[in-house]
């Protein structure tokens, strides 16, 4: 039967999944204006800002949801250990 996790345990799962979803949305924000920069500068016709906007929209999510994924599958077993044979 697996032990129920201590307070500590919860707080600390809790605050790596925070973590893995700011840095998530940075990342996201950060990808979404590299890509739509030229359109939100108005340095392109408007026929061809909404496809770069979406474009934007679908490399922002992906890159988010990527880093929220990998942040969170690298965490350890067990919270407070770095190394998955500490």
């Amino acid at each position: 039967m697996p032990r129920s996790r201590t307070q500590a345990e919860r707080d600390a799962k809790t605050v790596e999944m925070m973590f893995a979803l700011v840095t998530g949305a940075a990342l996201a924000a950060v990808l979404f204006l590299a890509v739509a920069s030229p359109a939100l500068l108005g340095e392109l016709p408007r026929r061809e800002e909404e496809p770069l906007l979406e474009a934007a929209a679908v490399t922002a999510a992906a890159g988010g949801l990527i880093r929220v994924v990998r942040v969170l599958r690298r965490q350890p077993s067990q919270p407070g250990r770095t190394k998955p044979d500490s």
